[in-house]
């Protein structure tokens, strides 16, 4: 039989992992973010997603360094990340054990995701139903602006990422990206119509790139291990 590798789940599977800020340093987290903050251009870090293959985990399966991609190089106004969160579909709950049982995984991954398209707010849209969720992620976000991996110049950088938690209200449509946004502009959640895309007109207008909680959870392990281990996999 073939031994396969956990890759997302392993912290969480350690005896006495508790999904803290040291406890996930000690499994090595935070140290993407110390190998590309202020050292490798944002470009490197879109191809080095673009060379793993890594591709949308919320159902889509659209290549993600492409998405980053679309972003414009020459907007001159703010950019956003959106995680999304809003794990509606029933049966699934992947997204939910990764937020709740090591929240800081996909934290670093936001901040990464944010550094390549050049936003300096992002957002957490979770589903509203997830209470124990939002109370991890709060008190995990607290934990990494107290250590600086959030904040301005973090880690003396020059980089500033500030995240935000938004919960929904329950609306199984707001899985959809653009009804995302509307709902967390404060509008119903109804899809926009597309195009334009939120590559060009995204969050409150703006240039926008939206997530998955599993895609982003995967983005400190292919730059600490290199995008031709993910392809590997």
């Amino acid at each position: 039989m073939p031994k396969y590798e956990q890759v997302l789940l392993k912290n969480m599977l350690q005896p006495g992992y508790t999904g803290s800020l040291a406890d996930y340093e000690r499994a090595g987290g935070y140290q993407a973010i110390r190998q590309v903050l202020g050292k490798l251009p944002p470009a490197d870090v879109i191809n080095i997603v673009k060379r793993s293959g890594l591709r949308g985990r919320g159902g889509a399966g659209f290549p993600t360094g492409v998405k980053w991609a679309f972003i414009p190089k020459d907007h001159p106004g703010p950019r956003y990340l959106c995680c999304n969160a809003d794990e509606s579909e029933p049966g699934t709950f992947k997204d939910r054990q990764l937020m709740e049982r090591d929240p800081h995984q996909m934290i670093e991954g936001m901040i990464l995701a944010s550094y390549a398209i050049g936003a300096q707010s992002a957002y957490i849209y979770i589903r509203g139903e997830f209470a124990l969720g939002a109370k991890i992620i709060e008190r995990a976000l607290a934990e990494a602006y107290q250590a600086n991996y959030l904040g301005t110049n973090i880690l003396g950088s020059g980089v500033t990422v500030d995240i935000y938690l938004h919960r929904g209200a329950g609306a199984y449509i707001c899985g959809e990206e653009t009804a995302l946004l509307e709902s967390l502009e404060g509008k119903r959640g109804l899809p926009r119509t597309k195009p334009p895309f939120p590559a060009t007109h995204g969050l409150f207008g703006k240039p926008t790139v939206v997530n998955n909680v599993e895609t982003l959870a995967n983005l400190p392990h292919i730059v600490t291990r290199g995008p031709e281990w993910f392809t590997a996999l």
